[in-house]
């Protein structure tokens, strides 16, 4: 098994031997544990979304999938064509137009991405060719998103809980790799399988299987089984017991936006919380 570990504070957002952590961060400031499904191993680390998204890092990458990949378009204002300047921006005098522009950086997305919301909110998308699109999601939202041409976001409400600056608000998740449909083999412990009640398909295409995995205060999820390798996304804050298929077992809590890589891996699961517990698990179908 592989994992690696790291935790995001705010969003818009290398495989390693087990038990050993990658961490990947920008402002360490609280504790970090993994999400599920566990290694038996913890750290302490925190991370905070820097101010321009252009500059930055992805929040993890490997092989397969870039989490929370950053903005690198052609900048409009800063030598591009004036047909990069947004039409909001055009109609103002030529003293302001770059500054205008500049507010609203341009980029593309090259690959598919898998988006996740953890709370509800709003945004507006202006494309090179005119086109608004207007997208309004609830919390806990699963999306597929495909490559898309140049465009930049305006006007978007997050509804987090304390304001903009109290945690994430969703993670993207872009896909490098073509996938083989047929990746995803139903063992007997696939976790649809031994506990369809907790564990709901979310997404599925020829790229990723998406699952959902709710668990109440105190309740658990059997022994269960991932085939390929997955990004584990906390949906909740948590506090879980996770056993391994060798029995060893390990405490650990999480916020909301906490998230693991993790190759194939065998684990039961138990909510030690007084609230419910959510998790979302994005396989990937990579064809290697």
């Amino acid at each position: 098994m592989v994992t690696g570990i790291h935790r995001r504070s705010h969003g818009v957002p290398y495989n390693v031997p087990m038990r050993v952590l990658l961490l990947h961060v920008w402002n360490p400031k609280r504790a970090l544990t993994l999400c599920l499904p566990l290694v038996l191993a913890g750290a302490q680390l925190a991370a905070q979304n820097p101010p321009n998204r252009a500059a930055a890092k992805p929040d993890f990458e490997n092989d397969q999938v870039i989490v929370n990949p950053p903005q690198t378009p052609p900048w409009p204002g800063s030598g591009n064509s004036g047909t990069d300047i947004p039409k909001s921006c055009a109609t103002l005098p030529p003293a302001d137009r770059a500054r205008c522009a500049e507010s609203h950086p341009w980029h593309n997305h090259g690959l598919n991405r898998v988006v996740l919301r953890y709370y509800p909110g709003t945004e507006d998308l202006f494309y090179l060719d005119g086109t608004v699109e207007h997208l309004k999601w609830q919390g806990g939202a699963v999306e597929w998103s495909p490559a898309s041409g140049f465009h930049y976001g305006a006007n978007g409400v997050w509804n987090r809980p304390g304001g903009l600056t109290s945690g994430p608000a969703g993670m993207y998740l872009a896909i490098k790799k073509a996938g083989y449909p047929a990746k995803v083999v139903g063992t007997a412990l696939d976790p649809l399988k031994v506990d369809p009640k907790d564990f709901t398909l979310a997404l599925e295409n020829s790229q990723v299987r998406v699952l959902r995995l709710k668990l109440g205060p105190h309740q658990s999820a059997p022994m269960h089984e991932y085939t390929l390798g997955h990004l584990v996304v906390c949906f909740s804050d948590q506090n879980v017991r996770v056993t391994s298929s060798e029995g060893k077992a390990a405490d650990a809590q999480h916020k909301v936006g906490d998230f693991n890589w993790s190759g194939p891996s065998q684990q039961k699961v138990e909510n030690l919380s007084d609230k419910p517990l959510e998790t979302v698990i994005v396989e990937l179908k990579t064809i290697y």
